[in-house]
């Protein structure tokens, strides 16, 4: 008895234990949940910061509480594009802000048309005699798309600036499936239809890269225009051309070669650079760190500048990421989610709706699902409007054609009409392993689809009928969106992909502009005056326990800059760099054997458009990828 009692008791030890933990961590969550709320009286005068770590995104996504824990809470931080211009445009006007203060030590990057409104934003500020200064250990393609546009560039001595251009490596797995003896079936239209070469090919199509080249190469130009208009010291030409001979002539110090071809106007440590904003926008008393400066967050400087409220309400609906069937999102685009968001807003006091797209497109039938509910909108008399982000292809481009009017920007990737599917057969791979099929059919279809026999010539027949049957779907509703003949349609459709100038000559998208833009043309097509209207974006309230548990994982939220150094914030020098296109290339390959091995129907989906930010991951597409991947390790162990 005497030894039981001991058992008993240090298990009710174990328990109270367990208990006073799981106490103390929802305690220390709540506090932390409550105290990221930021509080409009923590504003003062000074400068207001913007800590740009991780990505500039759409719509931000929500973290997954089961992936988080999965993935030890590496999660990547992400900024909403609309929160960033908002600040800058309340700063702009703001008596307390006496300048702006951009750090972008471990910002990895964001969306081309994200960058220019950004930019934008940043010289409304300087409009009004406000310095706008940025901080960069390392500057690249977007970090330079930016910092053209501030009043004062620094660059700490121990950094750099390299400006890459669009463009990089396309994985092809033609080759390895043909060592898995694995058949990719693929059903497609479209000339140019480049998203199905991958499982197919061991190099790009002539048509696909002739395609491509045609896009970057526009995007390219975009860039460079804009750098060069707002920072015309700058010396492009000579970066661009030679950079190899363009940092020998600085005995390799990269930081001495940014500041001598214009990139850059100051070098200088974290401590020079405060100072320097110290000038400006007054010390910190409560703060005597060398370096400090009077400034205000972005988070606390947003609540005290709320959105605008008053007036009749205009929705705003995002379509932001890959399109897929179910519930999805945010910053995944699930057909579900979605449909539900507009029918519940259709019986609410709207004047007309706006649908913000920055999608490479996905599932069909999802797709289709968010045209039908945007439909409804026009059905009912409002106007709809549709504004192009960064990509607005295939999918993205199914659902606009319920729009009465498209905006895009110069930089936006459109297009991309076509459609596919991609069915994996193992057929081969079981005879490898000695497993042979042997069928009875009492029609051509019997057993169909059959993915270890193999497919019949009426199921591969019937397949691409359906896929063609699709993508005449797609003409027509393109056709009839933009007063097209299906021939025309047709003709710039394909598969190819179009930056926006291109798209609005070929009659793509009605005019240039950005989502104010498009909100305005909806407050005029429903008679409001200015100041009579406000964006009510159609979002579904956080879960508190989601919330509570994203929190207490640590969702990646959380300020971290280079000076205190963080392994799941990427970001920093140029080799920090290098390592973030390393795990993009990653990220893309997992993308690819996810969309091989899933479950996915036809899709409208653009692989040729440039990859979006990277989005955390579900608890159940992390599981399946760790699976997918496990297995093909333990197939390639035993050959």
């Amino acid at each position: 008895m005497g030894f039981l009692g001991k058992f008993w008791r240090l298990l009710v030890g174990i328990k109270d234990a367990l208990v006073l933990t799981f106490m103390l961590l929802f305690f220390l969550g709540l506090f932390a949940v409550l105290s990221a709320s930021p509080s409009p009286a923590q504003v003062k005068d000074g400068a207001l910061y913007i800590d740009l770590t991780g990505f500039v995104v759409e719509e931000r996504s929500r973290i997954d509480p089961l992936a988080a824990l999965v993935n030890r809470g590496d999660t990547p931080t992400q900024h909403q594009a609309r929160d960033i211009v908002r600040a800058l445009d309340a700063a702009a006007t703001d008596d307390r802000i006496k300048a702006v203060v951009m750090d972008l030590s471990t910002f990895v990057g964001g969306g081309q048309v994200h960058m220019q409104e950004i930019a934008e934003a940043m010289d409304r500020v300087r409009k009004t005699e406000k310095p706008v200064l940025t901080y960069a250990l390392g500057y690249g393609d977007d970090h330079m798309h930016l910092a053209s546009h501030a009043s004062e560039v620094w660059l700490d001595p121990m950094g750099g600036a390299l400006i890459s251009g669009p463009g990089g490596s396309f994985l092809f797995y033609a080759e390895l499936l043909e060592r898995l003896n694995i058949n990719a079936r693929v059903y497609r239209v479209g000339e140019f239809k480049s998203a199905v070469e991958p499982y197919l090919l061991n190099s790009m199509s002539p048509e696909a890269r002739r395609n491509i080249e045609g896009l970057y190469g526009a995007l390219w130009e975009e860039w460079q225009a804009n750098v060069a208009k707002a920072r015309p010291a700058a010396d492009l030409e000579r970066v661009l051309k030679d950079p190899v001979s363009w940092v020998e002539a600085s005995a390799g110090d990269l930081a001495e070669a940014s500041l001598a071809a214009g990139l850059v106007d100051t070098l200088g440590n974290r401590v020079e650079f405060g100072e320097r904003v110290a000038e400006i926008a007054g010390g910190d008393e409560w703060d005597d760190t060398p370096g400090s400066y009077a400034k205000t967050d972005i988070g606390p400087f947003l609540a005290d500048n709320p959105a605008p409220s008053s007036g009749k309400a205009i929705a705003v609906v995002t379509v932001s990421g890959e399109i897929v069937d179910g519930n999805a999102g945010p910053g995944r685009a699930g057909g579900s989610r979605i449909e539900r968001l507009l029918n519940t807003a259709l019986n609410d006091e709207i004047a007309g709706l706006v649908v913000r797209v920055n999608s490479p497109g996905g599932s069909v039938l999802a797709s289709e699902r968010i045209r039908v509910a945007i439909d409804r909108y026009r059905a009912k008399g409002l106007p709809v409007a549709v504004s192009f982000a960064n990509v607005a292809a295939s999918g993205g481009y199914w659902v606009a054609t319920a729009g009465d009017r498209i905006f895009a920007q110069p930089e936006t990737v459109t297009g991309s009409i076509g459609v596919f599917a991609i069915v994996p057969t193992f057929e081969d791979t079981a005879r490898r392993l000695g497993v042979n099929a042997d069928a009875i059919r009492t029609t051509p279809l019997s057993g169909q689809p059959d993915v270890l026999g193999g497919f019949t010539p009426e199921t591969n027949a019937i397949l691409q009928a359906g896929v063609s049957d699709t993508y005449s779907d797609f003409v027509a509703l393109v056709s009839e969106a933009r007063g097209m003949s299906a021939q025309q349609v047709d003709a710039v459709g394909q598969g190819r992909v179009w930056d926006g100038g291109t798209a609005r000559q070929i009659k793509l998208v009605d005019q240039f502009g950005g989502l104010s833009d498009a909100l305005s043309w909806v407050a005029a097509q429903a008679k409001l005056e200015d100041g009579g209207w406000h964006p009510r974006f159609l979002e579904e309230p956080i879960d508190g326990r989601d919330a509570l548990i994203a929190q207490l994982l640590g969702s990646g939220n959380a300020r971290m800059n280079a000076d205190t150094g963080s392994a799941s914030q990427p970001g920093g020098d140029l080799f920090a760099m290098a390592a973030q296109n390393r795990d993009r290339a990653l990220a893309r390959l997992l993308a690819d054997a996810k969309r091989l091995s899933g479950r996915a129907g036809v899709q409208a989906y653009c692989l040729a458009c440039p990859a979006l930010p990277a989005q955390p991951l579900d608890s159940a597409t992390s599981r399946q990828t760790l699976s997918t991947w496990q297995a093909l390790q333990a197939f390639m162990s035993s050959q």
